[in-house]
């Protein structure tokens, strides 16, 4: 959730959340919906085409399209699911379905 809402604030030159930031719990679902309304906003007015200019954590700076970006944020959940899913199984755990379209899958009757 802080790396969405870094990028998502990169592109819209809005304060970013630290890197390792911890929220309260109680706060978690209010930030996974502001982030995701905020992509969708600069999905929708954005062009993604555009380059914007920022910094990363260590202070360098770097310049990226909008479409990049987005796909950065999209790989970077994939990536820690599939670590998280991998710690529970080594652990003997069989891991959820954690994939988005799973959720939002309409059950024909």
């Amino acid at each position: 959730m802080n790396a969405q809402q870094i990028w998502n604030a990169r592109i819209e030159n809005e304060t970013e959340f630290g890197v390792w930031q911890i929220n309260d719990w109680n706060n978690i679902s209010d930030i996974n919906y502001e982030n995701y309304t905020k992509t969708l906003k600069i999905i929708r007015e954005k062009s993604l085409e555009n380059v914007i200019e920022y910094q990363n954590s260590k202070g360098q700076k770097f310049t990226n399209k909008i479409e990049d970006v987005l796909f950065h944020i999209i790989n970077h959940s994939t990536y820690h699911r599939a670590q998280i899913a991998t710690d529970i199984k080594n652990c003997g755990i069989e891991p959820i379905n954690t994939d988005y379209i799973f959720y939002k899958r309409k059950i024909e009757e």
